[in-house]
């Protein structure tokens, strides 16, 4: 099963042809997902926001993460790193039960490399598009954390599709009763639980460092970049 956008009314996009609407439509130096707002020594992450670290050229956003001289508050070195978030935005825009989101992404190949595409709002209401992890280079992760099950979370592999430094698109539909996830229009995985029918988020795409926990740490100072060509998020009125 393949999913047809074109049944779909475009309701917002970004599409990095533009300089980054700071402060109007995204926000990139607080996020209430950070313990600290603009940084996380929690989560097995080593993140510290700046949005100097996302720059657009030729219709692509460029994530970028150098380590910043900083120690989290755990002791481990920090990076600077950039995300992307509606939250707090002057715009606010926020995904709601029936919408489908659609990113193009190419996919990392440095170590410690976290990008991920997902939504946060009141200390919940997470859903994964996507979380990539360069150590299992055709492995993404999806995963619905507002209803949890063993059926809300997947790990979708693709030798064929999926790889470091390989542009791949990924969409997610936040249906009431089920979310499914898609892979190059590709049809992977429905988890059955959904999000309700009053469900809605916040948008974050960014570039988290792993920390060592669960995957390598950064075992260099080069730099590590994530791109993304879009994200566009279409609506179906009335259709769960």
């Amino acid at each position: 099963m393949t999913i047809d956008t074109a049944t779909y009314t475009p309701t917002w996009s970004e599409e990095f042809d533009a300089p980054i609407a700071w402060g109007a439509k995204w926000v990139g130096d607080r996020s209430s997902a950070y313990r600290y707002g603009d940084h996380n020594p929690d989560d097995d992450k080593l993140d510290w926001l700046d949005p100097a670290c996302v720059t657009v050229a030729n219709g692509v956003a460029v994530f970028t993460a150098t380590p910043a001289g900083r120690t989290l508050e755990n002791g481990r070195p920090a990076w600077r790193t950039g995300l992307l978030t509606t939250e707090y935005s002057a715009e606010g825009f926020q995904v709601r039960t029936g919408d489908h989101v659609e990113t193009r992404v190419r996919l990392p190949s440095a170590t410690g490399a976290w990008p991920a595409l997902w939504t946060w709002k009141d200390g919940a209401n997470e859903i994964d598009s996507f979380e990539y992890h360069p150590d299992n280079p055709d492995l993404l992760e999806l995963s619905n954390h507002v209803t949890c099950s063993p059926a809300s979370s997947a790990y979708h592999t693709d030798a064929g599709a999926i790889g470091p430094d390989r542009w791949v698109t990924i969409g997610t539909r936040y249906g009431a009763r089920c979310v499914d996830w898609y892979v190059n229009g590709d049809h992977v995985h429905s988890d059955g639980t959904g999000v309700g029918t009053d469900w809605s988020a916040y948008l974050i795409l960014n570039l988290s460092l792993s920390a060592g926990e669960h995957h390598p740490a950064p075992c260099a100072p080069e730099p590590v970049t994530f791109a993304v060509d879009h994200l566009r998020v279409y609506r179906e009125a009335d259709r769960w």
